[in-house]
């Protein structure tokens, strides 16, 4: 054959396409740990977005593209008056979410917040639901969206145990849209056949690139990155299932591909392989091991390889608030991830260039003994000055233990330790905090902790009474899981 031509023999879907759509059409929930904390998971969620209301930047970003649109069946947008279409919900929602980076977290070879995955999910149950209902119809219950979050949470956190996209400069957030767009086409009603061509269209895309994450272009984007990537899963799905043609190959096509365009080679690891190496990697199937082991994000809305070193900074704040004039230096010992993620100096800018910072991550509860989401705003910062003197007298240290457990599957910590050391040759104790409050390891500490988080979320938005109802439907896992979605949604619409 003449090599100035292609051969154009269409191929069968990827497999890894194939295996993600088996897995959302075949597989069953059945682990009761998976159901209880993805119910815990939906408060949490649900709180962070209800908390993020309080912040102008946010809320300037809600709302329908063209101003007194109406929807009809529109899905709402918890803590509003906004019924929109599905698409901008998802949007909404997930912008919501995120904004505050207090979400939960799944950190391996990539990193993300697979709750991110609940607006999409959240939007599209809640419109069909009220669609059904219109037309005589069962709507779908709260099982199905519990259901939908084990899955997203699964096919994002799977991708990320051994396959690094920040590695070659793509953001997490690609995870949330292929996850998005899976679990989203399934609740749509989609075939198998539209599945695949819904995930392979995830791929074809441009993916985002981590720029508006590191410095020195930090800023508000990432706050609104992952509510635009599940939007597109729903817009993605919906193509699909107006019976849109997939793209077979859209991974290993040679030269035009997801492999060789933007997989390989800007990463020197892969790029020395030879092509049939040049591959996703997968230790496991997809089952319901990530929402088991999801990270909470309790204590700190921070970004989350510093939520142990903000920990540390409490404890030892009643230990130096009283000779914070007297410091010389500050040893943060962290891991390879957070030095490369959150480390900094100089000007810190904005609000989201604050909490991508370990340096003021850990500065901050030194001085106040607390970490809230306001200690980010500008008017804060600019008000105690005081914050950037101990940056400047910060060391970050690498400890080689704490990369290489940060990795290992049985253990995956987050470890981070403070000492702080004064001019005349004291110092504090080296505080070491391994497993932050949020993880696996801490469950019976942390699920108290996260209910009283998701009760004074709610309280920012709601009165007393529903307040409580809200709370005591989302405490009774039977109850909840039998709850038609539209229901639900109602008790969060002001």
């Amino acid at each position: 054959m003449s090599s100035n031509v292609d051969l154009n023999n269409r191929p069968d879907y990827d497999q890894v396409l194939q295996d993600i759509t088996d897995y959302v059409f075949n597989y069953r929930i059945e682990s009761v740990e998976a159901l209880d904390t993805a119910r815990n998971c939906l408060m949490d969620t649900l709180g962070c977005g209800l908390l993020a209301l309080r912040f102008p930047e946010c809320t300037k970003h809600l709302g329908p593209i063209v101003e007194g649109t109406v929807v009809p069946h529109g899905a709402r947008v918890p803590g509003t008056s906004f019924r929109l279409d599905p698409v901008k919900a998802a949007w909404d929602i997930g912008a919501m979410v995120r904004w505050l980076d207090f979400n939960d977290t799944w950190l391996a070879a990539e990193w993300g917040h697979p709750s991110d995955n609940l607006g999409g999910i959240l939007a599209v149950a809640d419109h069909l639901s009220q669609k059904r209902v219109a037309n005589g119809e069962a709507p779908l219950t709260m099982r199905t969206v519990l259901d939908a979050m084990v899955m997203a949470h699964e096919i994002q956190g799977v991708f990320a145990l051994e396959n690094s996209f920040n590695r070659v400069g793509l953001d997490h957030v690609f995870l949330v849209k292929l996850a998005s767009t899976a679990v989203c086409a399934r609740l749509m009603g989609a075939s198998r056949e539209q599945v695949l061509s819904a995930l392979s269209h995830a791929f074809v895309d441009g993916q985002s690139l981590r720029t508006y994450r590191h410095a020195p272009n930090a800023g508000s984007r990432k706050s609104w990155a992952a509510g635009d990537a599940s939007s597109r899963g729903v817009r993605l799905a919906d193509i699909a299932l107006r019976g849109e043609m997939g793209i077979p190959g859209a991974l290993t096509a040679p030269q035009w591909g997801f492999y060789d365009v933007s997989f390989s080679h800007t990463n020197k690891d892969l790029a020395t392989k030879p092509a049939d190496q040049r591959r996703f990697s997968f230790p496991q199937g997809f089952g319901s091991y990530v929402m088991e082991n999801i990270l909470f994000k309790i204590s700190f809305p921070a970004e989350f390889h510093a939520q142990t070193a903000a920990e540390a900074a409490v404890i030892l704040h009643p230990l130096v608030k009283d000779r914070l004039a007297e410091i010389d230096r500050i040893v943060i010992t962290t891991q390879e991830s957070a030095i490369r993620i959150i480390s900094k100096v100089g000007p810190l800018t904005n609000p989201a260039d604050r909490d991508h910072c370990i340096q003021y991550m850990t500065a901050v509860p030194l001085i106040f003994g607390n970490l809230v989401a306001e200690h980010y705003e500008d008017a804060f910062h600019t008000a105690h000055p005081l914050i950037d003197e101990l940056r400047r007298k910060m060391e970050i240290v690498e400890d080689e233990r704490y990369t290489r457990e940060y990795l290992e599957a049985d253990k995956r910590s987050i470890a981070n330790a403070v000492q702080v050391f004064f001019k005349d040759g004291s110092s504090t104790d080296k505080v070491a905090v391994e497993y932050p409050i949020g993880h696996r390891r801490r469950r019976a500490e942390g699920i108290p902790l996260l209910e009283e988080k998701f009760k004074a979320n709610l309280a920012t938005r709601f009165p007393p009474q529903r307040c409580a109802q809200i709370f005591a439907l989302c405490k009774d896992q039977a109850k909840l899981e039998a709850t038609a979605v539209n229901r639900f949604m109602d008790l969060f619409v002001i």
